[in-house]
Formats: C-alpha cells, structure tokens, sequence
C-alpha cells in the first residue's frame, strides 16, 4: 500500500508531491499521469516561458483576480502566497524576474526550467512518477482508497486529486458523493467580424469595454439582467485591447471572458459590447477636441491627422466607419458627422458571434462545489482523506500568473495536510 496516491501529473500535482516528501521523507508518494508527458501546461504557459506566478504580494489584492474562489482562497494566500512561490523556485536555483505587468517568469525565459526542477525534485526525493495510466476509478476503502487505473489496481491511505478540468475525474467525484459545478470556458477571446477591424489585425490600444445584455425578454438571463437596465452594461472591464484576424483579444476582453463565464455561455457567445476606445476621456470631452481641430487643421484632411493618440490604422477606419471620405477637410466636415465620430471614439457596437481559445491556455470555470471542501487543509469535507489542488476545484482567474499561483498554494496546504496526519 502506499501513502499517498496523486492523480494528475501537472502543477499542482507536482508540488504536491515534492512538498509532501520533503515535510514527511518516510511517505510513499505515487504520481500518476494519463499523458505521455508531464506538466505538458507548465511547458506551453507563457508562450513557452511559463508565467510562474504574480507580483501581487498582499493577498487581499490577490483575491480579487479569482473570479471564482475569491472568498475562500484569502486563508489560503495569508498562508502561502507569491512571495513564497519565488522563495521555493529561487532556493532551487531557479530564479524569477517581474515584467512591467506584474508577471513573473524565470530569468532563463524558458518553461524547460521549471520543468527540469521539478523532476530533479521529484528524482532527488524519490518519488514515483508513473506515465500513461489513466486511472478508471476512486473507490472509498476500509484502509483508504482504491484507485484503479488501465495499468493496475493502487492501494492509498489518502490520495490527492490534481487533474485540473477533466470530465472524467470529475464523475469519479460525483459517485463518491461530491458536487460538480458543470463546467464552462474562461479566458477565451472574441471573434468579432467588422470591416473597422477586419483589416488591422496586430493593433493594440488601451481601451474599455462592456458587455451589453441580451434583449430577449423570454432568455433566462435577459429576465435575471432586467432590473439593471437594458442600456446598462452586464460587464466591464478597462486595460489592454488587441485586434486579432478573428476578433478582439488582450486582457481588457479576457477579463471579461473570465468575470462573464457564466453569463457568455448562457448568451451561447452571441452578444454585443460597446468600445470606448478613449477611456480617458468623457463624451463631451471628445466632441469638443474635434471641434477645437475642425478650427485649428482646417486645411488639413481628417483622415491625415489623428486628434488623439489611438493608432491611426483604427483612427482610420473608424472615421470611414462615420462616413467621411478620404479627401474630406477639416474645414468642410459638419457637426453632425463630428458627433458621429464621437460615437465611433467613445461608443463602437461590435457583435460577438463566437469564441476562441486564448493560445493553449485553457481554463474552464467549474469543477468541485467549494463548499465541500476544507479550505484549511482542502481537504473533502464530504470523503476524509480525499484532497484538492488546481482547477479540479470551482476556482480559476484572469490571466497573468494567478492560475499558477492558486494551485501552488493549494498544494502546499494540502501537502502539509497529508504529510502532517
């Protein structure tokens, strides 16, 4: 029989299993990986550089990134946060660097070293990584539990489940008494067919944007948004904006992807946002620059001379949008087509029809209902010695390192849980 058996050779799993062999060296620790490869997500985070976690040290900011696990993750984070993920990687040899955004990645740029530290842990503490074995079943036993899998049948006093969004695990869980919060993507981007941005893929600028609700009155969500206004956006966000060949990405829209995770998918990803590609300033703000131009470049054409600093390809296509030809002169533009303009700056619709996956990195919404589970020691609170790390929980974030963050945090709790009973 061993000790502990960790389902799910990824992240969490992984630190898992090293911080239960270092608190506690007498354990057996057995990990098992359905895939030909272990921390295959670890390898392609970051674009190939792995965003290890967060500069945000004070946990009751770090919360706020979770928009599922917010309230229950704050113990966690006063317990294990950011700080101590880059004490554990630099006392290894490996040490992190923060971006200009707050991520945090290895100074060597490559994912291939967290990957080589963690088998060079796991080899130095002598446990168990076994590849390929699928496992099939978790069965409740009178010593602990049977987990069953496509090699062989494996006896542990507890185990821990690390498999992030897995269907099948997840029904495993189910039979053995657990709740699943059915599961739906998050952090995807938008695709967006409009000729304003049709022909500008690669342009990124600071923008705003809110979602709009639907205005179907017989949709479920239409009759739960009602009471706030249908002009009133659902969701909204500010930051970095990128327009993509397929529609819009960067983190003001994947912010939204990650908040609205619920609401989109019950929308079935068909709905409309508003853009104020000048959050800066106010409605009013805007039309009077371009009257105080219309007066000031009079010979020049509107096209040629961008009034703010939005990239000009946008600039461009968002004046064509308003109807003003290329050789129209300041001068010779009316009021109207300026508060048209206006409306294009502050307030562009675009419709969504549709969603795309954010690089490989996939993150679902859902998993084990958290009121189930010990944040203390995320241990179950529904099967004894059964525990959580990662997004097999009910609990994911925006992109920058969070997701990273909460399952080194989680299997640090757990491990020390484990590894102290």
């Amino acid at each position: 029989m061993d000790d502990v058996v960790i389902i799910g050779g990824g992240a969490a799993g992984f630190f898992a299993a090293i911080q239960i062999a270092e608190e506690n060296p007498k354990l057996k620790v057995v990990l098992l990986e359905r895939g030909k490869d272990v921390l295959t997500k670890v390898k392609v985070s970051g674009g190939g550089r792995c965003n290890v976690t967060h500069a945000e040290f004070d946990p009751s900011e770090l919360v706020h990134h979770y928009p599922r696990g917010e309230k229950e993750l704050l113990g966690p984070f006063h317990t294990f946060c950011s700080g101590d993920t880059i004490a554990f990687f630099e006392a290894r040899g490996v040490p992190l660097k923060i971006e200009e955004d707050g991520r945090m990645f290895p100074v060597s740029n490559s994912s291939q070293t967290i990957i080589d530290c963690f088998m060079g842990e796991v080899d130095r503490l002598g446990i168990t990584v076994i590849k390929n074995c699928s496992v099939t079943g978790i069965k409740k036993s009178d010593n602990g539990f049977i987990v069953q899998s496509i090699k062989k049948e494996y006896q542990a006093k507890k185990i821990l489940v690390a498999t992030g969004s897995n269907p099948k695990i997840w029904k495993m869980l189910e039979d053995v008494g657990h709740t699943i919060v059915s599961p739906v993507p998050s952090l995807f981007t938008f695709n967006i067919k409009d000729d304003r941005i049709s022909e500008i893929p690669g342009v990124s600028t600071h923008a705003s944007v809110e979602v709009l609700p639907q205005t179907r009155v017989d949709s479920k969500v239409s009759i739960d948004l009602k009471s706030k206004g249908l002009q009133q956006p659902i969701l909204e966000s500010e930051g970095p904006l990128l327009i993509t060949h397929w529609g819009m990405s960067g983190p003001a829209i994947l912010k939204l992807s990650a908040w609205g995770a619920r609401v989109l998918s019950d929308f079935k990803y068909k709905f409309k946002i508003r853009v104020n590609w000048l959050p800066a300033y106010h409605e009013g703000g805007v039309y009077q620059q371009l009257l105080d131009i219309k007066e000031i470049e009079a010979k020049k054409t509107i096209l040629r001379t961008n009034a703010f600093d939005v990239p000009k390809r946008l600039w461009v296509n968002l004046v064509k949008a308003t109807g003003i030809s290329d050789s129209t002169k300041w001068a010779d533009v009316s009021k109207n087509a300026l508060q048209e303009l206006t409306e294009q700056l502050t307030r562009s619709e675009f419709l969504v029809d549709g969603k795309s996956t954010f690089k490989e990195e996939f993150v679902t919404a859902g998993g084990v209902d958290l009121k189930e589970i010990n944040f203390k020691t995320y241990e179950s609170k529904i099967v004894p010695g059964l525990y959580f790390a990662g997004e097999v929980m009910n609990v994911d974030a925006i992109t920058g390192g969070f997701n990273f963050q909460n399952a080194w945090t989680g299997a640090f709790i757990a491990a020390k849980a484990i590894a102290g009973n």
